[in-house]
């Protein structure tokens, strides 16, 4: 894979293990060099993808507006405003983390994407839309009845990415 690669995609979440990822993208791949006689081929460049929940998800269920009394019509979002403006913040520590990263590695060619939606959905999506080359992502290696409650993100998407697909398990 080494020079070849365009686009990888890096899924983080905020956990360990997806950090660990990261790292292990930016120190063994090799992504395509910008041609020395193009101004227009940047190189590849790694993607550094975060997935946030709807608001609804998030809270566990589904609020909707908060009433406050007065015409029945008439409601306030309050709970939802709330929520997301929360998740933003969350969001940004993530990126900013995983950016530091980056910037410690002395890496460059570095693009950030925020989706909203079910993360392994989301992700095999972007990873059509970008073009994707590689996809990267931690597991947290959940036993048979967690992963039973709430999925694998990673098996998912290793068997409906339409790229390869590579798996960082957690080194300790």
């Amino acid at each position: 894979m080494s020079g070849t690669l365009r686009c990888v995609l890096v899924a983080v979440d905020g956990s360990e293990e997806s950090m660990n990822a990261l790292n292990w993208a930016l120190n063994n791949l090799n992504l395509r060099s910008p041609s020395s006689d193009s101004d227009s081929d940047p190189g590849g460049q790694f993607i550094i993808l975060h997935v946030q929940s709807p608001p609804s998800i998030a809270a566990g269920i589904n609020p909707g507006a908060i009433p406050f009394g007065g015409p029945s019509d008439l409601e306030v979002p309050a709970f939802t405003a709330a929520i997301e403006s929360h998740q933003r913040r969350i969001t940004e520590s993530i990126l900013s983390h995983a950016l530091k990263i980056c910037s410690d590695k002395n890496v460059k060619n570095v693009k950030t994407e925020v989706i909203i939606g079910d993360a392994k959905e989301k992700i095999c999506e972007a990873v059509e839309n970008l073009n994707a080359d590689l996809l990267v992502m931690g597991s947290r290696a959940f036993g048979p009845i967690k992963r039973m409650f709430l999925g694998s993100v990673s098996n998912y998407c290793t068997n409906h990415a339409v790229c390869p697909v590579m798996i960082v398990k957690n080194t300790s």
